[in-house]
């Protein structure tokens, strides 16, 4: 079991470039399962603690559950749970999430790493409103990394009209290290610059909170977080 304190190497590349989770790593990993009414293994209600929006946000006005637009990357499913402090889920809660691809890219800005200008571009960013269990459910691909933050993914849940917390998803950082020395597209940087969760200042003061609880299913990576917003 992949947990918030522990993880395992566990992708391979194959002879074609392709990737594949290892076998070890399918009968170690738990399957993804479904909220009842949590997200299981996902954490407690502790109040998810308020962090940076950052630089790169906007609203695409997208409401999409996919939102890849074929960058390449390890496969991802992200399932945010936004409950209130009582561990009572809210459905309909809007969620928001926004992070940079396996290149450490964010879409829609100027002087991207690289010197790349995705101005006008909205890939990996996109918005779900959350089911009957407060879950809202994305597919998209596993963050790169980009110099001075550990790799994360930005969230904004609304739980109505009038709150909104505003959040990262972190993980683990041997999940992290394995992709990005053995899978293309992220292992065409050397890791020199490349900060860890433990150094990352934002990590930190969000803590265990705000990491996410990795499980596999088939071929695909899974990441959970419940979000507890404070009334």
């Amino acid at each position: 079991m992949i947990t918030r304190r522990s993880a395992f190497a566990f992708l391979a590349v194959t002879a074609g470039g392709g990737t594949f989770l290892t076998a070890g790593l399918l009968r170690k990993m738990r399957p993804a399962v479904a909220a009842e009414p949590l997200i299981t293994g996902a954490g407690i209600c502790s109040i998810m603690p308020e962090t940076t929006e950052g630089p790169f946000y906007f609203d695409p006005a997208q409401e999409r559950s996919d939102i890849t637009e074929g960058r390449p990357g390890v496969p991802l499913r992200v399932r945010l749970q936004v409950v209130d402090a009582a561990c009572t889920p809210a459905p309909g809660a809007r969620v928001d999430i926004w992070h940079c691809d396996a290149e450490g890219r964010y879409s829609g800005y100027p002087r991207q790493p690289g010197g790349v200008d995705t101005t006008g571009e909205t890939f990996l960013r996109g918005t779900q409103f959350a089911d009957g269990n407060g879950i809202a459910t994305f597919t998209t691909i596993y963050p790169g990394w980009y110099p001075g933050r550990t790799p994360h993914i930005h969230f904004k849940a609304f739980p109505d009209n009038s709150s909104v917390l505003t959040g990262q998803m972190f993980f683990p950082d041997a999940v992290s290290r394995d992709i990005y020395e053995n899978i293309p597209p992220y292992n065409d940087r050397a890791l020199d610059g490349i900060t860890w969760n433990a150094r990352d200042g934002i990590a930190r003061r969000a803590g265990d909170a705000a990491l996410a609880e990795m499980a596999r299913a088939g071929q695909r990576l899974d990441a959970a977080l419940v979000v507890a917003v404070a009334g």
